[in-house]
């Protein structure tokens, strides 16, 4: 008996769990490994949000939720996107899911059938494809370059729609790259979308809170009011809060599109966890001081990473906009032999090899669709992340 469906024989596991756990493996064995692999926040999750969830508990909200999410949460959403964005969604255009990625999966599974296409920029989370290729359908790659930064020219994205595009994947800042799109940016890329009234965007704003040097985030939505009707945005309270483990992402797009997600989250997970959405009300509603103090961490650490990784032998680290990753080059040091004795044919190889040699765990390029590269999560503590880049700069200074 087969024990996977054809849908689960599409798709394979996570890159990032999978160098996680591997790093967890080592670390359990007494090996000193820094693990960056993950984009998990060392920042506790503020108190008046811990607060706000305790008194839900003692209040008795223990039972089901509606499956679409609490009213006061969906009620809050839209106030976020109204007052953040200037985008005007009612409450019933809301859906309230565990985590951005099972709104993101709602979505795609909801609406895409066999031979459809989706659009999706590289390099990209790794859920991204996994998630189309779940459904059926198929990933167009479109280009991007280092050079601008690693962002969707319109020109780029007018060649990979076709007649059969049902949806671009739009994700700013960018998880890995950290690259944010500015107004103006988006605004060309909707000038291409306006002349495929077919294509639907996916706007994953997940880093929104993140970015950085003054940086001034918008939403494609906000920028092109004539796309809101046919634009999800997606968001969530994980990274902005300090709340990964709470699992709690939202959305916001046209009525029938959040009918069917609702449809498909009535039989995946009933709803979010309650406590969790009480605490989400919190995090949108009450004072976000917070918010500003986090970006600051990640923006010093930013530079911090960004100064290192450029002093090591090989290795070219642009400066991104927001998001809390770094996606430097290693292409330099591709046909270099590690201390193994191993030749580095590939990023995989670099990362492999950075793990074994310094016990450092970062995650490759190639997984994100783009390489040689590899992906640094600075969410850790400045302590770690200083120790971290050091034993980097040793590796790349011991290839020979």
């Amino acid at each position: 008996m087969k024990m996977r469906s054809e849908a689960l024989s599409r798709i394979g596991q996570s890159p990032i769990i999978a160098m996680t756990q591997r790093a967890r493996d080592l670390r359990e064995q007494g090996r000193p490994v820094i693990g960056l692999s993950n984009g998990q926040p060392d920042l506790e999750t503020p108190e008046n949000i811990r607060e706000a969830a305790i008194i839900a508990i003692r209040r008795g909200e223990n039972k089901y939720p509606p499956v679409s999410g609490l009213p006061e949460l969906r009620e809050a959403v839209a106030r976020k996107f109204r007052r953040e964005n200037g985008l005007d969604y009612r409450p019933e255009q809301t859906i309230v899911c565990t985590g951005a990625k099972q709104a993101l999966a709602n979505a795609l599974l909801g609406t895409l059938r066999s031979g459809d296409e989706v659009v999706i920029p590289a390099p990209y989370f790794v859920a991204y494809t996994q998630l189309v290729a779940m459904a059926g359908a198929r990933s167009v790659i479109a280009p991007t370059r280092a050079e601008k930064a690693y962002k969707l020219a319109p020109i780029d994205l007018a060649q990979a729609i076709t007649p059969r595009t049902k949806w671009l994947l739009l994700n700013s800042p960018c998880n890995p790259s950290g690259a944010a799109y500015t107004a103006t940016e988006l605004k060309a890329l909707a000038e291409v979308l306006l002349d495929h009234p077919q294509v639907w965007i996916l706007s994953d704003d997940i880093y929104e809170h993140l970015t950085y040097d003054g940086f001034t985030f918008a939403t494609i939505a906000q920028v092109e009011p004539r796309l809101l009707d046919r634009t999800l945005t997606v968001n969530g309270v994980s990274k902005a809060y300090a709340m990964t483990g709470w699992r709690i992402g939202y959305a916001a797009g046209p009525e029938p599109l959040i009918r069917t997600m609702n449809l498909l989250q009535s039989q995946l997970t009933s709803g979010a966890n309650i406590i969790a959405q009480w605490a989400s009300v919190e995090a949108l509603d009450g004072p976000q001081d917070f918010v500003v103090r986090a970006r600051q961490i990640f923006e010093e650490r930013r530079n911090l990473v960004v100064s290192m990784l450029n002093q090591a032998h090989g290795l070219h680290c642009p400066t991104p906009e927001g998001a809390f990753y770094v996606f430097p080059r290693c292409d330099a040091l591709i046909g270099r032999r590690a201390p193994s004795g191993r030749v580095l044919a590939t990023d995989i190889d670099f990362v492999e090899e950075l793990l074994e040699a310094e016990g450092v765990a970062v995650v490759q390029g190639s997984a994100f669709g783009q390489g040689p590269n590899f992906r640094i999560s600075y969410a850790a503590s400045t302590a770690q992340l200083e120790e971290a880049c050091a034993r980097i700069q040793r590796f790349c200074a011991a290839l020979a």
